[in-house]
């Protein structure tokens, strides 16, 4: 897998462009054309990680102030394949499972959308694993949604404790039961670090 990726991620994209944004998935289209969604806590670096990867330095807008994504934002990459950004979570204790509850907006689309190929939870590498990221993450195991794991701001750590970081949330993940790990991805928005594994990836399932 991974020399695909490197072999795929020369296709640089090319074109990144906004197509409309969504307060319920019912008003979305039907479509077959492949989709990725990026989610993640408020503040993890999301807009910016979108902004980064499509080589747009403002297609998805960024903020200082949590929670400025509050629509479901699809943009058209290269005309193959949309990209997904999706609200901030969040998460309820529910009984004495302690499940997570999210928004119906972000829980809708998840489960029900048919296309969707993968969707991208953005991790911040500079904390130790939070627990509404771990409950989102056996969310998603459990409704058997797909997903690969992205680590942001890896530039603003030094590699001892970003690695020490990585370790403790899958550690975290092998508590919760997991026998196999998801794709796991560094990055940087500003180093433009692990562009190219992520990109890659995405080709490579098209």
């Amino acid at each position: 897998m991974k020399n695909l990726c490197l072999q795929i991620s020369v296709m640089a994209i090319k074109s990144a462009k906004f197509i409309k944004s969504y307060a319920t998935i019912e008003k979305m289209a039907k479509s077959d054309i492949p989709e990725f969604a990026f989610i993640g806590r408020s503040n993890v670096g999301k807009s910016s990680l979108i902004n980064m990867i499509t080589n747009k330095g403002n297609l998805a807008k960024t903020s200082s102030k949590p929670g400025k994504t509050q629509l479901i934002n699809q943009f058209s990459i290269d005309d193959k394949w949309n990209l997904i950004d999706l609200p901030g979570y969040g998460f309820a204790k529910v009984h004495a499972r302690k499940k997570a509850k999210f928004s119906t907006m972000i829980l809708e689309y998840l489960e029900n959308r048919r296309n969707l190929y993968s969707a991208f939870i953005l991790i911040d590498s500079r904390i130790p694993p939070q627990r509404i990221d771990l409950e989102f993450i056996e969310w998603c195991g459990i409704k058997q949604v797909p997903f690969q794991i992205v680590f942001t701001k890896s530039d603003k750590m030094k590699k001892t404790a970003l690695a020490e970081n990585i370790g403790l949330l899958e550690a975290a993940l092998y508590q919760q039961g997991w026998e196999e790990l998801p794709q796991r991805f560094v990055t940087s928005s500003k180093s433009r670090d692990g562009k190219d594994d992520l990109v890659g990836f995405i080709e490579s399932l098209l």
